[in-house]
């Protein structure tokens, strides 16, 4: 599931630059929030990313340090230019068929589309689930769970900071609050705010030359009643 970290390589302006460009890095936190699920506990999550003209292929991994949290890796195609983006994300988590099960009905990929705009001041995207994993609803059929949120970008007192507010369209059993959740619905019916997450991260300078991003996040998940509070810091 694409988190904070990956989601940062798919915003990232275009300059259409005429030769590949990459990038790698590794966060570690405190808990794995994602759109206001708890998806684990104390995690690695690596990142790398090559990119030409626009076009972008980057992978992102969770590996909890707790040995019963669930591995992942995603993968994700994307393509941005003058603040609109487009992308195609396959998920898949271990605990199940091994990766290279894609059949319907026997696979933990979960494949993904997504599309947005951002605005400088503000960013709107739009996510939804086209194949393998794709959430239902109550009477069993597939409800091809999707996610839209905005997010918006300011500085205050020296920090960095990022509002943002997610919602599940309509009704599905993907956003119930994830697995490991304290409070899990088996199913959000409906329209539902699922995420409202306020993040703050500043650079400390450890040498002259180089200094260490830390972050925190507050994420309130109003549909499941959940709140968490995550730190991490960025590599």
């Amino acid at each position: 599931m694409l988190s904070m970290s990956a989601a940062m390589f798919l915003h990232t302006p275009s300059s259409a630059q005429d030769k590949f460009e990459g990038s790698i890095g590794a966060d570690i936190v405190s808990n794995y929030i994602w759109r206001g699920q708890d998806l684990g506990n104390v995690s690695l999550q690596p990142a790398i990313s090559v990119s030409y003209k626009g076009l972008s292929l980057s992978a992102w991994g969770s590996a909890g340090f707790d040995r019963n949290d669930t591995k992942e890796v995603d993968l994700t195609l994307g393509y941005s230019i003058s603040g609109f983006s487009v992308s195609v994300t396959d998920y898949w988590f271990d605990g199940g068929p091994g990766y290279f099960h894609y059949k319907d009905g026997f696979t933990n990929h979960t494949f993904e589309a997504q599309v947005g705009y951002d605005f400088g001041f503000a960013a709107i995207d739009w996510y939804t689930n086209f194949a393998g994993n794709t959430g239902f609803n109550a009477n069993g059929k597939k409800a091809y769970a999707s996610y839209v949120c905005i997010s918006a970008p300011f500085s205050f007192v020296g920090i960095d900071w990022e509002a943002e507010v997610g919602a599940t369209p309509w009704q599905n059993d993907f956003y119930a609050g994830g697995t490991n959740s304290k409070y899990n619905k088996s199913m959000i019916s409906g329209f539902a705010v699922c995420n409202v997450s306020l993040r703050a991260e500043k650079s400390i300078c450890i040498t002259e030359n180089w200094s260490l991003p830390i972050f925190a996040q507050l994420v309130w998940n109003p549909s499941t009643e959940a709140a968490h509070f995550v730190a991490g810091i960025s590599f």
